[in-house]
């Protein structure tokens, strides 16, 4: 993730930015080994949702589904892709995309590991559609995220990174899981609903200009 700015200096410490761009302060957490709460048994036949592996995805339905998660959170990368570059993550075979459904096969959440590199485990795409969050499944989605991540051969590290342009509360829960914060970035980007890549969503970051 490369740290950019722009726009001139309002006064020490600050800088402007155009009125199309958006900044958000990116941090990375780490898991070096698997945290003890995994290898304990937790009763969760309460719990009315399963994951569904979508094995090589169609670009219009994961597309579908990771706007539903996360454009009010301003997710975008994925938008910006066409269907080869897109296609040529998701139908790798190092990639895993899950769908999050409930009892009638409604998605309601995402979850996308990705082991391209060696010995790592990236939770790439992680969350949960508005309606779905507040009720506790974020804990089961974690646990179901890093029992895939730590089974799969060769891992000896899983990370994750938020940022300020998430929830308040996504930090916070990652460190509760166990990850533990390594490294920070500032990210400086055009809008995407600027670009047209997202519509009216987001009201909480204001649009400029």
């Amino acid at each position: 993730m490369a740290i950019a700015e722009t726009g001139a200096p309002l006064s020490s410490g600050f800088h402007a930015l155009s009125p199309g761009d958006l900044a958000a302060v990116v941090t990375a957490l780490e898991m070096r080994s698997p945290p003890p709460s995994l290898k304990r048994l937790v009763p969760e036949a309460d719990v009315p949702l399963q994951l569904v592996r979508w094995k090589a995805p169609d670009p219009a339905k994961y597309r579908l589904l990771y706007r539903r998660v996360g454009a009010k959170w301003l997710w975008w990368s994925r938008l910006a892709l066409g269907d080869d570059a897109l296609t040529a993550i998701v139908h790798d075979p190092q990639v895993e995309v899950y769908a999050v459904a409930d009892r009638a096969g409604v998605e309601v959440g995402m979850l996308e590991l990705d082991f391209r590199q060696g010995g790592e485990a990236e939770i790439a795409f992680f969350g949960l559609i508005p309606g779905a969050t507040g009720k506790g499944f974020g804990k089961w989605l974690m646990r179901r995220a890093l029992q895939k991540a730590w089974s799969h051969d060769g891992v000896a590290r899983v990370w994750v990174h938020t940022c300020t342009l998430d929830g308040p509360s996504a930090l916070p829960f990652y460190m509760a899981q166990g990850f533990a914060p390594y490294a920070r970035f500032v990210e400086v980007f055009p809008d995407p609903r600027g670009l047209g890549l997202l519509g009216d969503e987001a009201a909480q970051v204001p649009v400029l200009g």
